[in-house]
């Protein structure tokens, strides 16, 4: 597969996730919270899936698209790993996170601290999407919608 397959098989399973979770989110209390904003696609897309919500994003720079920046007081700069300590308790209803690097090493670094992050961020019953597998004892799996291959994106519960 190419980058450019890559890209956007990953792109596809990630919006057909979010487009899956988000009429249940829609329904629960808390905010959303965005793990990498990038160039602000999915923060886009996620406030017109959730107009209103309250989405708290964080990134190590601010390098999205003019359209795709939000309000002063819901973004968080810094490394990711150690700002969005400051959040646990939070009680999110969706922590989206797209901040694999591609580089299989990098990506197992991350893999050791994300799912535990991600899991003291979120209420029970809220969804945890991303392009990283998530494993942790608080986090169960769930299946995504059929258009998205086995471990292209994942989708967990909080339970």
């Amino acid at each position: 597969m190419t980058r450019l397959e890559n890209f956007i098989s990953r792109m596809t399973a990630q919006r057909d996730i979010l487009d899956q979770v988000c009429p249940e989110v829609a329904k629960m209390e808390g905010p959303v919270l965005e793990l990498g904003l990038g160039n602000g696609r999915t923060y886009h897309h996620l406030r017109e899936r959730l107009p209103g919500r309250r989405i708290v994003v964080f990134d190590r720079e601010l390098s999205a698209h003019a359209s795709s920046i939000p309000d002063a007081e819901d973004f968080v700069l810094g490394e990711i790993r150690e700002t969005a300590k400051r959040f646990i308790g939070i009680d999110a209803a969706l922590v989206h996170a797209d901040i694999g690097t591609g580089y299989d090493d990098r990506d197992a670094v991350t893999s050791i601290w994300l799912p535990d992050l991600i899991a003291r961020l979120l209420r029970v019953g809220g969804f945890a999407v991303s392009g990283t597998p998530l494993e942790h004892p608080l986090l169960q799996r769930l299946q995504p919608p059929p258009s998205v291959p086995a471990d292209r994106y994942f989708v967990c519960r909080r339970v």
